[in-house]
């Protein structure tokens, strides 16, 4: 009981230092480029080139304009696949250049 105690005032922690020192939207960043990562399989990985979250767009940079050309047909269903995994409504947009 000890154990489980300690562990969530860990998670208490850690919430509070990232709040305190305003590090979340660094940390969305990073997870937004990991969700893209899972969501996508190897194909698309493949092709990926870049991946950045500005403000409430992603930007993904791709190598093939085809895949472009077909990932663009799907853009509000890659945004909600994307905000699922991040348990937030994190990106309203996304880029594909």
């Amino acid at each position: 009981m000890a154990k489980e105690k300690n562990l969530h005032s860990l998670s208490e922690a850690l919430n509070a230092f990232i709040k305190e020192n305003k590090l979340q939207k660094g940390i969305d960043k990073v997870m937004v480029k990991k969700a893209w990562e899972k969501i996508m399989d190897n194909g698309v990985n493949n092709y990926t080139t870049a991946v950045e979250l500005r403000n409430d767009t992603l930007f993904v940079s791709l190598s093939s304009s085809v895949l472009r050309e077909e990932l663009s047909h799907g853009k509000s269903k890659i945004i909600d696949m994307i905000n699922e995994e991040m348990n937030k409504d994190l990106v309203k947009n996304i880029v594909l250049r």
